[in-house]
């Protein structure tokens, strides 16, 4: 059983036994290609919850309703990405294996991996929803096949043709999106058929992990993450679509690439902050 962490997101302080939620927070950042950061992002979003209120308006819900548990950050290993994805795969097994939903706080977007590893082996017939601005669908970055510009084509090896719907999807070399058009679902710019999509997997209950890379917002709203993409979508537009999402079969979700220090202001944690409250009581059925 996992033990309470010192300082928790915003009200997430129910026991583990009584959990339907478990959070956890994955601080890694060695494969970043342009501005790193993201490793300091779960501490930040987590210190800086508390400026936000446990009520959400938008929802008409609040956290300290609900039990969510936060176990804190993992302790990473820096020199090493496979010994990195593990230790996230061993974590996401755990919750799963207790029946909860693992909810991860990136961290560079490679840590999505380690949570698809354990989620996939629990559910095979696993679908994939990825809000990003980047396919992330490179085969290998420089030679790495392990980095954060190739987290989805190493979840396409596990899960397949068909299976991985991205969307804001608006930077890539030409053999990613050529590899797209083939291999998974990719609606450019927007989210596009989202509706649609989410009602075709409600109809269906496969199991969805669902993973937000913040940088699908635009720089305007978000400009704290390692490679920001000018075009991006608004606050409201990702609230609305992340709340269609929460209405499918959702196993297991992650928050990625906020890299605090790369905004002064403050604004894009407190972004990222929002993000996290509003998608843990969507999920909150």
């Amino acid at each position: 059983m996992l033990k309470n962490n010192v300082e928790t997101f915003l009200a997430c302080e129910a026991p583990y036994e009584d959990a339907k939620i478990v959070l956890f927070g994955a601080p890694f950042d060695s494969t970043t290609s342009f501005r790193p950061g993201a490793r300091f992002g779960s501490s930040a979003i987590r210190h800086e919850s508390f400026g936000l209120e446990t009520y959400s308006p938008y929802q008409d819900k609040d956290l300290e309703d609900y039990d969510i548990f936060d176990s804190g950050d993992l302790e990473l290993c820096f020199g090493s990405s496979e010994m990195a994805l593990q230790d996230i795969e061993q974590r996401t097994a755990t919750i799963l294996r207790d029946g909860k939903l693992p909810f991860m706080l990136g961290g560079e977007h490679l840590v999505t991996l380690g949570a698809v590893r354990a989620v996939f082996k629990k559910y095979p017939d696993l679908e994939i929803i990825h809000f990003d601005a980047h396919t992330d669908l490179r085969d290998d970055y420089l030679g790495a096949k392990l980095s954060h510009a190739c987290v989805l084509r190493r979840c396409w090896d596990l899960v397949g043709d068909g299976k991985i719907h991205q969307f804001c999807i608006r930077s890539g070399e030409r053999a990613e999106w050529q590899f797209a058009k083939k291999h998974t679902d990719l609606h450019p710019f927007s989210f596009g058929t989202l509706q649609q999509l989410v009602e075709k997997l409600e109809k269906s209950g496969k199991p969805v992990y669902f993973t937000i890379d913040l940088d699908c917002l635009d720089p305007s709203v978000f400009p704290g993450t390692g490679t920001p993409e000018a075009g991006g979508v608004s606050f409201m537009q990702l609230l609305n679509a992340l709340r269609l999402v929460a209405r499918t079969n959702v196993v297991g979700t992650d928050v990625n690439e906020l890299a605090p220090m790369l905004d002064a202001s403050g604004t894009s944690t407190a972004v990222a902050c929002k993000v996290v409250r509003e998608l843990l009581l969507a999920l909150c059925k």
